[in-house]
Parts: C-alpha cells; sequence; structure tokens
C-alpha cells in the first residue's frame, strides 16, 4: 500500500479535509483499496481499460472508489465496536473529508465547472454516502457498488 503524505497534505490544506479522522479516512479509504487489490476486483476493474468505452470506464472507477469508501466506513465501525475509539466530531471529519473529495467539489474548485462524464471517483454526496452505509452497516456485503443502481 502506498500512502502520498503530499497528497494526503495537500487534501488538508487546500481541500479542507481537516481533522485526524479525516486522515484515518483517508488510510482506511487506501486500505479499502488493498482489500479490493486482494480480492481480485482492482484486477477485473482496471481490465476493462480499453474494452469499454471511457465513460464506461470512468463509471467502474467510480464504483471502485465508492466502495472503497465503504470499507472505509466498516473499518470505522468495527474499530469503535471493538476499541471504542472514536470522539466527537470523528465522523464529521470522515465525512467532510469524503466530501472534500468528491469530483464534483475538485472540479469546480480547480476549473470552475463540472464535467460528471469524466468522474472516476464520485460525487461529494456518493462518496459521503457509501462511506456513511459502511459505517452505519458494519457488513461487507452491504458495499454492493458495482451492483448498486443508485449510487
Amino acid at each position: 500500500m502506498y500512502i502520498d503524505l503530499g497528497f494526503l497534505e495537500e487534501l488538508q490544506r487546500k481541500l479542507g479535509a481537516q481533522g485526524d479522522f479525516a486522515q484515518a479516512y483517508i488510510l482506511a479509504h487506501e486500505v479499502g483499496h488493498h482489500v479490493q487489490n486482494l480480492l481480485g476486483t482492482l484486477d477485473k476493474v482496471h481490465s476493462m481499460n480499453g474494452k469499454v468505452s471511457e465513460e464506461e470506464y470512468n463509471e467502474l472507477m467510480v464504483r471502485l472508489e465508492l466502495q472503497a469508501d465503504f470499507l472505509a466506513g466498516v473499518w470505522a465501525h468495527h474499530a469503535q465496536r471493538m476499541k471504542n475509539i472514536l470522539e466527537s466530531g470523528d465522523i464529521e471529519e470522515a465525512m467532510n473529508a469524503a466530501g472534500a473529495v468528491g469530483d464534483d467539489r475538485i472540479q469546480m474548485k480547480m476549473q470552475g465547472y463540472v464535467v460528471p462524464d469524466s468522474f472516476a471517483h464520485g460525487t461529494s454526496k456518493q462518496r459521503m454516502r457509501w462511506f456513511r452505509k459502511g459505517f452505519e452497516t458494519g457488513y461487507i456485503r452491504q458495499g454492493k457498488t458495482f451492483e448498486a443502481r443508485n449510487l
């Protein structure tokens, strides 16, 4: 697993993903990608590159990212249940961080307009929704982003 500390700093400074639990969410999201790698999900999605349209591939990437957000929520659920680690405001910090890295928010901040067909990570609302679903359910089988009709 690779963590780009420069990117983490940029998320905090430029996008407002502040707080210790915002960092925990970001790290848990990256661990979620590692879980996807172990399950073969990453390879399945990446193998579709060039086999489907760019728009379809972007949608698969969004679903992959939202699943990693969900897995971060599952981690937070079980970390709280087993270790009682959450403090007041922690979930709000994670939700703020999830919202800060939505394609819509980043594109608006960087270029002043949004191009939904180019999204590869999901909207702020989607990212927050899937993190919250993982946190509330704690059940990995609820993270079926590839089957979901409403992301």
